[in-house]
């Protein structure tokens, strides 16, 4: 059986000390013989040409993704491929403290700390607490989950709506009457066309002015354009780990809105994540 798989992270040496009778070939060697590959383990946050590989591969049986997210993915896996994602690769977990992370670096603001730090100026700045916050979680998936898990002992007030209506789970038709009663929006459902553009206009027109709109899922699911108004206007403020281009460009006006935290879409690149990726003996996480 022969391995198509990345070097980075230890995942191609590790499966070769696992399994010494298989063929081991790395993807950033290149020279290996495409018509011989059966498993092919794609690049974490790969780009375009890892993902256009998999239709030169005629052998192909098990597509792995070190990725949870494969909304990018899906279109270009054949029929009678085994995909599987990145689930117990601890992106839930890094991506729930990230979500944590910014919604407190947003309300402690931490980047006018930063840079007063940087320029050697001890300023006293009056910050914002969690406690007594109203949360509305979109998406109540594994990550959603541990969102809840990781705030509620702030003392924060939590409602949630998703894809799937159940007891508690408000259903996504209700986005916008709950944006009106909600302090801090957190985006944290997968990527699917029913949610591309969930986020609209109305739901960021219908949050409380000063209202916190973080996004660790995917930047297509907010209107980029809606967004960027209410904040340049300052009714609203945002914490992104994601954007509707990435890397975000240079020229857009995120960048230098003291309103807006932006990290680099790091939600499941944690040091865990990485160890997990070279020591998982098995594909996880079947997609299909």
């Amino acid at each position: 059986m022969t391995f198509l798989l990345p070097s980075a992270d230890g995942v191609a040496d590790e499966v070769a000390r696992r399994l010494p009778q298989a063929t081991i070939v790395r993807y950033e060697e290149g020279g290996y013989r495409v018509d011989e590959v059966d498993f092919y383990c794609l690049p974490y946050m790969g780009n375009g040409s890892s993902i256009a590989m998999i239709a030169q591969l005629p052998r192909l049986r098990v597509l792995q993704s070190l990725s949870s997210g494969v909304d990018n993915v899906l279109e270009s896996v054949p029929d009678q491929v085994t995909f599987c994602n990145g689930v117990g690769l601890h992106h839930e977990e890094g991506t729930a403290e990230l979500a944590v992370t910014l919604i407190l670096g947003s309300l402690k603001r931490l980047p006018a700390f930063a840079l007063h730090q940087s320029q050697h100026h001890w300023h006293h700045l009056r910050t914002d607490s969690l406690d007594g916050k109203r949360v509305l979680l979109v998406g109540h998936g594994r990550i959603g989950q541990m969102i809840e898990r990781r705030i509620a002992p702030f003392g924060v007030r939590i409602t949630r709506a998703s894809r799937t209506a159940r007891d508690g789970v408000a259903p996504l038709s209700q986005l916008s009457q709950l944006a009106a009663d909600a302090d801090i929006l957190v985006v944290c459902i997968a990527l699917t066309p029913d949610t591309a553009g969930l986020i609209n206009g109305a739901v960021l027109a219908a949050l409380p002015t000063g209202a916190l709109v973080v996004n660790v899922a995917r930047g297509a699911i907010v209107d980029a354009a809606a967004l960027a108004g209410h904040l340049a206007d300052g009714r609203l403020r945002a914490a992104l780990d994601v954007t509707d281009v990435e890397p975000l460009p240079a020229d857009r006006p995120e960048w230098a809105l003291p309103n807006v935290l932006i990290t680099p879409h790091v939600g499941g690149r944690t040091v865990p994540g990485r160890r997990a990726a070279g020591q998982r003996r098995q594909a996880s996480g079947p997609v299909r």
